[in-house]
């Protein structure tokens, strides 16, 4: 008769081999160098339609205002914006503030306003953001602005 020999135990692998980490690795890095540049250029698209729908409810309180007063715009520079956060009217009345804070674009600054409006032929103040670059272009090259959807 024959003997059997017990076979001996084969160790049990634990973790991983080098190179099963370096092709992991590999793969994990093949996929980020196709994802990430179209990351990029999203939050760039991102940045501007937020900064768009900000100016659009600037406008939206500045037209509030413009109700309260007549029909009228304030007059002048970016230190308008501040009137928006006035607690009181021309005549010292106590009304709500039509903003809560002075809006800030998606970069961090504060937008830009000009009434009358030289920017662009219309009856509504030109309201604007420097945009990613962050230097005042006048509402033209990479700036923000409400007079011109093409952006």
């Amino acid at each position: 008769m024959y003997r059997i020999k017990p076979q001996p135990k084969q160790k049990k692998r634990h973790g991983f081999t080098l190179l099963e980490m370096l092709i992991v690795l590999g793969i994990i890095l093949v996929i980020a160098a196709m994802v990430v540049p179209n990351l990029l250029g999203s939050q760039k698209k991102a940045n501007i339609k937020a900064t768009s729908a900000s100016i659009h409810n600037l406008e939206q309180a500045f037209k509030l205002y413009a109700a309260d007063n007549n029909g009228e715009y304030p007059q002048g520079g970016q230190e308008q914006i501040q009137l928006l956060l006035s607690e009181t009217d021309a005549d010292g009345k106590a009304i709500d503030p039509f903003l809560e804070s002075i809006p800030l674009d998606a970069w961090g600054q504060t937008f830009q306003y000009e009434y009358p409006n030289n920017k662009a032929k219309s009856t509504k103040p030109a309201i604007w953001s420097l945009g990613p670059n962050q230097q005042d272009e006048n509402g033209s090259g990479d700036d923000v602005n409400n007079w011109d959807q093409t952006k």
